[in-house]
């Protein structure tokens, strides 16, 4: 017989359309895994009691989704895991880079959305640059960080600056950081959750890209069209905004972070499939490093944050409570096959005579 023992350590489920109707996370366009966390963010928002939310799209009615809070839920901040990352979240919108991108919708009403997420994962460690530290050599290895400097979302060197990548490109987390040898370095992180790496591109990228491909010495082959489109644009773009950085003089060192969840196989299929793209790196050269939102959990827990890693593997990564929802549907079926009739004592075939 197949073991239920364990299987969110291997794969989702596919959630059968009635479970989904029933959280009000029934999506036509959804896929596996979006699917699941769409209903793992909606049995959290039901644990915690928060109001759900409501979508009025261009064209239809208004219609509520289980992953969505209610806007006066999300005003008091509670697609926050804490009042603390509200807080930083807030600040953040007051004193947003110019030509920012936050969508503050999302961030305060979309339990689903990566922007939250982002500060969930990484608000803690703006309040604490120890930890910051702490938390940063676990995930990335081999790094050479005293000290964190600065914490910052939705950060860009220097948007549309022709001497980095001339566009909107940004992170949605960065550290600037010194290294043992006093040097200052700089990692910029892009982060998924249920993104699929579809989502919408710029219709062209402007020529700045080709030349920094060609010359930061990243690619294997620079010029690929692969490179330039879903799934990939996106951290094609980004990884050459933080080495046209380190180029530039701005820092001697730096990172280029992907955090997203293991069993996210879309995403992590397009990365797997960028580094296939990329030369060993060199010094001078900007690593690309591919961080499961589950190391992020467990850095929390080796650095002595046990109560923050819980809340964030509740909120994002417990499977297991998908799994519940879906095995105490299929067993509530139950056999229903009728009982088959017992015979009669005439019609049962006559024994053989002896011989």
């Amino acid at each position: 017989m197949t073991s239920f023992s364990d299987p969110a350590s291997l794969r989702v489920p596919i959630i059968p359309a009635a479970i989904l109707k029933r959280h009000k996370v029934h999506e036509q366009f959804d896929n596996r895994f979006r699917s699941c966390a769409r209903l793992l963010q909606s049995l959290w928002r039901q644990r915690h009691n928060l109001p759900i939310g409501a979508y009025m799209p261009k064209s239809g009615r208004k219609r509520t989704i289980g992953s969505l809070l209610s806007t006066a839920a999300g005003a008091e901040g509670r697609n926050f895991l804490t009042p603390a990352i509200a807080e930083i979240a807030r600040f953040e919108i007051a004193y947003q880079e110019r030509n920012a991108l936050i969508d503050q919708s999302r961030l305060f009403c979309n339990l689903l959305s990566s922007m939250p997420l982002a500060f969930n994962a990484f608000g803690p460690l703006r309040q604490d640059r120890d930890l910051a530290a702490r938390v940063l050599r676990a995930i990335i290895p081999g790094i050479d960080l005293k000290e964190v400097r600065d914490v910052l979302f939705e950060h860009s060197p220097g948007r549309q600056d022709d001497t980095l990548t001339g566009d909107r490109s940004a992170f949605d987390v960065a550290f600037v950081y010194e290294a043992s040898n006093g040097q200052i370095g700089f990692i910029g992180m892009e982060v998924k959750y249920s993104e699929t790496g579809t989502e919408p591109a710029p219709p062209e990228l402007n020529p700045r890209y080709a030349d920094l491909a060609r010359g930061s010495g990243l690619y294997r082959e620079p010029d690929h069209a692969a490179l330039r489109v879903n799934p990939l644009q996106q951290l094609f773009r980004e990884h050459l905004l933080a080495q046209a950085a380190v180029m530039r003089g701005d820092y001697a060192q730096g990172y280029f972070v992907l955090v997203a969840p293991r069993l996210n196989h879309l995403v992590q299929n397009s990365a797997a499939l960028y580094v296939s793209f990329l030369n060993a790196p060199i010094p001078g050269q900007v690593p690309f490093v591919n961080v499961h939102l589950e190391q992020l959990v467990e850095a929390y827990g080796w650095a002595g944050e046990l109560d923050h890693a819980t809340a964030l593997h509740e909120r994002y990564l417990d499977w297991g409570k998908v799994h519940e929802v879906v095995q105490a549907a299929i067993r509530a079926k139950g056999p229903t096959w009728p009982k088959p009739t017992p015979k009669a004592a005439n019609d049962n075939p006559a024994k053989p005579k002896a011989a």
